[in-house]
Parts: C-alpha cells; sequence; structure tokens
C-alpha cells in the first residue's frame, strides 16, 4: 500500500470506517520501510585516502616538493651506506695499526703496510726520519718528535677529510627537510581554504583530502630528515674517535723514532 493508500486509511478513523480498514494501518507502515532506507544518492565522487592516491591528486607544487625530499632520501641512503663501509674498514685498520704497535714496536711500523690509507699515515713518518733533520744537526728529541708527528699528522689530516666527504650534505638535509616538507604542507593547506571559499563548503569531507595531501610532505620530509640527522651524529663520533686512536699512535711511533736520532740512542 502506497502513502496515498495510508492517508485514506488514516481518514477511515475520523469518519467511522469499519475495523476490518483500520486492521490495514500497519500492512501500509511496513510497505514504507524499504523507501525510508533506501540509499541516497552520492553528493560526489568517492576520494581515494591511500597514500598513493592522495599523492597521485595532489597539487603540483607539492608533487614537486615530494619529488625533491625523495631524491634527498635516497642520496641521503647511499651516502650512509657508503660511509658505513669506509668507516667499517677505517676501524679496522686502526685496530690493525694499535695491534703492530703493541706486539712489534717501531721495527714492525718501520714497515709497516696496510692498503688502507693509514698506512700512508706511518709511512710519511718513516720518511720523514730517515730524511733527518737536514742542516739541524743540533736538533733535540722534542724537535726530532715534532718533526715527525707534524708530517704523519699532516697526512691523517688528509685521511679524516676523505672520511668526511658528504658528511655536510646529511647535515643540510637533516635541517632543512623538515622545513621543506612543512612548505609543501602550508601550500597545501592554503590551496584547501582557498578552494573552501571558492565552493562555500566546509563540511569535513571538502577539507579532509587536501590537508591529508598536504601532511604527506610533512610526513616524507621527517623521513628524510631523521635517518640523515642520525647517521650525522655517528659518523661525525665515529671519524673522531678514530682520529683520536690514530693520533695515539702517531704520538707513540714518533716519540719512539725520534729516541733513535739521539745519539747512541
Amino acid at each position: 500500500m502506497t502513502s496515498t493508500g495510508l492517508a485514506a486509511v488514516l481518514q477511515t478513523r475520523a469518519t467511522g470506517v469499519d475495523a476490518n480498514t483500520l486492521r490495514e494501518v500497519p500492512v501500509a507502515l511496513a510497505s514504507l520501510i524499504p523507501a525510508l532506507s533506501a540509499p541516497l544518492p552520492a553528493a560526489g565522487h568517492a576520494v581515494d585516502f591511500s597514500i598513493q592516491g592522495l599523492v597521485m591528486t595532489a597539487d603540483p607544487v607539492v608533487k614537486v616538493i615530494l619529488l625533491i625530499l625523495v631524491f634527498f632520501s635516497i642520496w641521503c641512503w647511499a651516502v650512509i651506506i657508503e660511509k658505513l663501509i669506509e668507516i667499517s674498514a677505517a676501524n679496522a685498520a686502526a685496530r690493525k695499526l694499535e695491534k703492530a704497535l703493541a706486539t712489534g714496536g717501531v721495527e714492525a711500523l718501520m714497515h709497516y703496510e696496510d692498503s688502507h690509507p693509514v698506512a700512508q699515515v706511518v709511512s710519511a713518518g718513516s720518511e720523514e726520519w730517515r730524511a733527518g733533520p737536514g742542516e739541524r744537526d743540533n736538533e733535540g728529541l722534542g724537535e726530532a718528535r715534532e718533526r715527525i708527528e707534524y708530517v704523519m699528522r699532516l697526512k691523517l689530516s688528509t685521511e679524516v677529510r676523505r672520511l668526511k666527504r658528504r658528511l655536510p650534505f646529511l647535515a643540510t638535509v637533516g635541517s632543512a627537510a623538515p622545513f621543506i616538507g612543512l612548505f609543501g604542507t602550508v601550500w597545501g593547506i592554503m590551496n584547501t581554504f582557498i578552494g573552501i571559499g571558492a565552493t562555500h563548503d566546509t563540511s569535513l569531507s571538502t577539507v579532509a583530502p587536501g590537508i591529508a595531501e598536504a601532511l604527506i610532505a610533512t610526513a616524507i620530509g621527517l623521513v628524510a630528515a631523521i635517518p640523515a640527522v642520525m647517521a650525522y651524529n655517528k659518523f661525525a663520533t665515529d671519524i673522531g674517535q678514530y682520529s683520536g686512536r690514530v693520533g695515539t699512535a702517531i704520538g707513540l711511533y714518533a716519540g719512539q723514532l725520534a729516541k733513535r736520532l739521539v745519539p747512541g740512542g
């Protein structure tokens, strides 16, 4: 029974229609349930809230920022892997140098050989010792040690500079990437509010997609920055420790070589 029939049935209550007609009221009400429970027509197309969907529908400026941040992240991981290999090899070479100095003494280091550049540090000291003081025949023990140690530390500084290469990039990404991502977020939110003003629609379904797209830029910025900062701090500490270990070996070796320059030593 339709709504018109329901109205007619209800009207019988006032006009004194018989009870059989009144019993049809529940049937009429039941016939209205499918119409009331039918879904309303969609107001617009469905929004894809997956990461891929939000990126694909993002503003062009936000997409450019995301590409820059992804490039920075990939480059950072390439630098991180490279430095892990280099610093691991440097620490192994430092351990080998310390072991040679502890077991073989100055004689072992005078003919020290290693494929790692730390061997050049030792060779520089040995060559300076063999070259002698030159015109200063009356060179003292302290002066001899200082001269030998000086050339070895020059070689060490070259090695440390090699290990520190590309570390400034990690520091730059670690400090700048969050702000680059934040710029993308601000840009996306600004466009969202411009869209709200144009459509005069402040519903959550209108605001949420634009804000979600904008926040992805901040998330990618943090993804790029956090590993870069952690890696930079670790590598800077490791290189400092390596430099200190080799510097200690330099001091010991230079002192032992200087004693050989003393008459009767």
